[in-house]
């Protein structure tokens, strides 16, 4: 059983009743992502299908949904599924843009796409709106002046003696 205030694998979960206005865990974070993705693609989002994305217990998948539920960020009834609040499509698509900010950063400079997948679930939920922000900048500025982005990995390949 999950304790109140943790989720699984026992770390803080920031979205407890008693602290509705705080930031969701990283956790909650990864979980609104994926239903965002799941209602999207499909139209719904069940706990079996969240689970078996997530690779997780339904059983932890009911937990964080309720504790999502009493945040504001879904409503959710047992049985019948649940819907996304417009305070949850924003989490999301705000989880969404970052991590496609993070791919498209790492693109620019030819990370494969199994090694972004892996540094972007490590870092996205640790970096601040600024930076995230001063990524996407970075990467329009590669973007618009190619023969910078040229010298700069030209800089990087080994040197021959």
């Amino acid at each position: 059983m999950v304790k109140p205030g943790w989720s699984v694998g026992e770390q803080p979960c920031l979205i407890t009743p008693q602290m509705p206005n705080r930031a969701p865990s990283q956790s909650a974070e990864d979980y609104l992502e994926r239903i965002h993705e799941l209602i999207e693609e499909k139209g719904y989002a069940r706990v079996v299908d969240i689970a078996s994305s997530l690779k997780v217990k339904e059983a932890s998948v009911t937990s964080m949904v309720q504790k999502l539920d009493e945040a504001g960020y879904l409503k959710y009834e047992k049985y019948r599924g649940l819907i996304m609040t417009d305070r949850g499509r924003e989490v999301a698509r705000k989880i969404r843009d970052r991590h496609e900010t993070l791919s498209r950063f790492f693109s620019i400079f030819g990370i494969d796409a199994e090694s972004q997948r892996q540094d972007i679930e490590g870092i996205e939920h640790h970096l601040s709106p600024d930076t995230v922000e001063m990524l996407a900048d970075l990467a329009k500025f590669f973007e618009d002046r190619p023969d910078l982005l040229r010298r700069f990995q030209e800089s990087r390949k080994p040197r021959k003696t």
